[in-house]
């Protein structure tokens, strides 16, 4: 029977939602094309009327996880409280996919990682908006060393079984930010309030 081109599509959007979701809890080379197939609700074979190969995959991935990625940043005080905590932490599958699947990069396709500068970029910039100031070269230095400072954060929490360091990891990483600049006057556009995840997830 011949799938219509809404069902095609819908077929995509879930094979790129749950791609993310297994690529963010278990990283590219442990997940294969049948894991994301069958966790798609779809047949193996099909996956190729969607892309030509599993790096295909990834790099659609990666532009779809991190489009619009900033969209919930109205609050940056509070939106940086939710990306530094042991929810988050805690919850890969769910967050933000650059703490999940930057260190993994460097060995990807130049059309994956084309992605995730692109996204990166997007996503310092809309920071660097939200930040006080008038000069905008000190907005976005500004961005880019919280953001760093963030993603490192979560990234180094994850990587050790210290409980009490990891905490305390992510505890001195929320006041080293706070102590660094006066507070932030809300956003007029970006993610909503409700943590990392913009997209039914936790991610950031």
């Amino acid at each position: 029977m011949k799938v219509s081109r809404e069902q095609m599509v819908e077929n995509r959007r879930r094979i790129l939602q749950e791609a993310s979701r297994l690529f963010r809890d278990r990283g590219f080379a442990a997940v294969t094309v049948a894991d994301v197939m069958k966790a798609a609700g779809q047949t193996h074979g099909g996956f190729y009327g969607h892309f030509a190969s599993k790096d295909a995959l990834i790099a659609a991935t990666i532009a779809d996880t991190l489009a619009g990625e900033s969209a919930g940043m109205t609050d940056i005080d509070a939106w940086t409280d939710a990306y530094l905590s042991p929810l988050h932490r805690e919850n890969p599958d769910r967050g933000c996919p650059m703490a999940s699947l930057a260190g993994l990069m460097r060995h990807q396709t130049p059309e994956a990682r084309t992605a995730m500068a692109r996204g990166l970029d997007a996503h310092i910039g809309h920071l660097a908006r939200g930040l006080p100031g008038d000069d905008e070269a000190e907005r976005r230095q500004a961005a880019i060393g919280r953001w760093a400072a963030m993603v490192g954060a979560v990234v180094l929490s994850r990587a050790i079984d210290d409980s009490a360091l990891s905490d305390e990891v992510l505890r001195e990483t929320r006041a080293w930010i706070a102590a660094a600049r006066p507070a932030v006057q809300p956003d007029r556009g970006g993610p909503d309030q409700d943590g990392p995840d913009q997209k039914g997830d936790a991610r950031a």
